[in-house]
């Protein structure tokens, strides 16, 4: 099976929800998250990500030419997953959120001052990788990966 990829110039500034929906192609990802603001803030100071129409309860959050959103619980009230989220503890068990555009040991000393749990220092891995592995308050783990 061929797949076809097409390119959408979208200003993630003033795109409304209808045409942001209808531009997304290939995989998307969505995180369910307590606290919008918060997890937007780590990712731009330790990740260099940019976050777009950040809300209470909703942020657009672009890693280069990626693209992925942020939802928080109450968006999620009449959804199929809503009653599987936990009501406390990490949720994002299993997942990694591997970024191979970001310096490992820097993103490790960011995320520590923005308080994110370091699992894993930097380390040269034998599959051609030096990362590290960082918690936010969530249980998502992001993996910042350089080549070696």
């Amino acid at each position: 099976m061929k797949l076809l990829r097409k390119v959408f110039q979208v200003d993630f500034e003033t795109v409304g929800a209808g045409d942001c929906g209808r531009s997304l192609r290939g995989i998307g990802l969505n995180l369910l998250v307590r606290d919008v603001h918060a997890l937007c803030a780590k990712l731009e100071t330790v990740f260099g990500m940019q976050a777009h129409q950040v809300t209470a309860d909703f942020a657009i959050v672009t890693y280069g030419a990626q693209v992925f959103q942020l939802h928080n619980d109450s968006t999620y009230h009449s959804n199929p997953l809503h009653g599987l989220l936990p009501e406390t503890g990490a949720r994002g068990a299993g997942i990694e959120i591997r970024l191979f555009d970001t310096d490992p040991d820097e993103a490790a000393s960011l995320g520590k001052a923005a308080g994110m749990h370091l699992l894993q220092a930097p380390t040269d891995k034998p599959h051609g990788l030096r990362e590290c592995y960082l918690l936010c308050e969530n249980g998502y783990a992001w993996v910042p990966s350089r080549p070696l």
